[in-house]
């Protein structure tokens, strides 16, 4: 059964995959595994460290292995070995107590795996390797600490074997797809995810998870696209705008003003389109009164 508690900010990725048989098809399909459906799954939170703002990250135990499965939408970020690095050594000093570190037997820990679905719009090869060692300064010698990150592009035309062997992942791209297709087409987004919701019911792809709640699925689509294509586009142009204003002022304060002017345009922008305060204040971090009655 699907998770009834969801959180406010949850991707449509996370909320669907936070299944246990969706998470367990999709996991054996991308990792070669052959976990049954009743496996016991172990949802963990990642309390927002690895994406700032949205939340497409998913962390599971199943045996003795912790998984952490991220969605990308956007360009990849080559950062992500060492962010997971990071993340990882938090989780394992979370479980482990200080004083297991000095005794003679080595402490157990779950073995970490760590994979990306790539689904966005730029040009990406079926799989690649993201290595924490491309990071080195020094790459002539063998790192004694490596850590590997497999993306799989899983647009429409790439990796097709592997989206046959997980009919919930197959679907969820195709449901992405479609949105997108849509969008091309000149469609307003929210006519856009109308459609797509409709075309994938109709045509038994997603079906009994779009019929569930579909509002909270338009919640959640508009929330995420709005994100990709203000936070990510126009603050990082204020961004830009407020650094040449810095280095014209020689000011740390002249970069700061600048991204937060960046932000009100994005906010009345936003407004002007008609999207809620809630997922405005989301998406750009400003609180509802800033929104509302801005200085």
């Amino acid at each position: 059964m699907d998770n009834p508690n969801r959180e406010h900010k949850d991707s449509l990725f996370k909320d669907y995959f936070r299944n246990e048989q969706r998470i367990i098809e999709a996991y054996n399909a991308i990792a070669g595994k052959v976990f049954p459906s009743t496996a016991k799954v172990e949802f963990k939170t990642l309390n927002n460290i690895l994406s700032r703002s949205q939340i497409n990250d998913i962390a599971f135990i199943i045996e003795d292995r912790f998984i952490v499965l991220i969605e990308h939408q956007s360009t990849i970020n080559e950062n992500m070995p060492l962010r997971l690095l990071m993340y990882m050594a938090d989780i394992f000093k979370s479980i482990t107590s200080e004083d297991s570190l000095y005794i003679k037997k080595a402490v157990r820990i779950p073995t970490p795996e760590f994979y990306v679905i790539y689904n966005g719009d730029d040009l990406y090869p079926e799989k690649k390797e993201l290595k924490l060692s491309d990071s080195y300064f020094d790459l002539e010698n063998n790192p004694c600490l490596e850590l590997i990150v497999p993306v799989y592009n899983v647009n429409k035309g790439y990796n097709a074997e592997l989206l046959m062997q997980s009919p919930a992942l197959s679907d969820y791209s195709e449901f992405i797809a479609y949105i997108k297709e849509r969008l091309t087409e000149g469609d307003p987004l929210d006519i856009a995810i109308d459609k797509a919701i409709h075309y994938c019911i109709e045509h038994d792809i997603m079906r009994a998870y779009l019929k569930q709640d579909s509002d909270e699925v338009k919640r959640m689509l508009t929330m995420e696209w709005n994100e990709e294509v203000y936070r990510k586009v126009l603050l990082e142009e204020g961004r830009e705008e407020g650094r040449e204003e810095g280095r014209e002022e020689g000011r740390e304060e002249g970069r700061e003003e600048g991204a937060a002017r960046a932000k009100q345009e994005i906010a009345r922008r936003m407004k002007d389109e008609g999207i809620s305060v809630d997922i405005i204040s989301q998406v750009t971090e400003l609180s509802v009164e800033e929104i509302s009655d801005p200085a």
